[in-house]
């Protein structure tokens, strides 16, 4: 079976690499059992791709394939991207916007539900003001 990953792909990923100061010797790679759909494939096999930079400390794991090797190629295309972003400062706009999700995401608190329910009390009661006196 032939790979899906052409040479000049794995060549431009080098180079990237390269560029951003990354070298094969500074990675720690694992291959963990992923998780999620799948079934039998997933619990058997050990495709997730765990990738780790020491120098920075950056960790990525990838499980978007069910290749493995396709999983390396893209988890290293990752960390280039993470790692450019951390050094153009987009990293931090990236972490707010998730921050944000996970904020608007959350459920909300009980004082908040109250309040909640205390102005729809609030309402109902200025409706019924504004029925007319005569109870029809």
């Amino acid at each position: 079976m032939q790979s899906p990953i052409t040479s000049d792909k794995l060549a431009a990923l080098e180079q990237r690499m390269a560029a951003l100061g990354i070298t094969e010797g500074e990675l720690l790679e694992k291959f963990v059992r992923g998780s999620g759909a799948g079934g039998q494939k997933i619990n058997k096999t050990s495709n997730c791709v765990f990738l780790k930079h020491l120098p920075t400390g950056v960790c990525i794991k990838c499980q978007m394939d069910r290749s493995r090797e396709m999983n390396r190629f893209l988890a290293r295309r990752e960390l280039c991207d993470q790692l450019d972003a951390i050094r153009e400062g987009r990293a931090v706009a990236k972490t707010q916007a998730i921050e944000k999700m996970r904020r608007t995401n959350r459920p909300r608190s009980r004082n908040s539900k109250n309040r909640s329910v205390a102005d729809k009390r609030n309402l109902s009661r200025k409706k019924s003001l504004r029925k007319s006196p005569s109870g029809d």
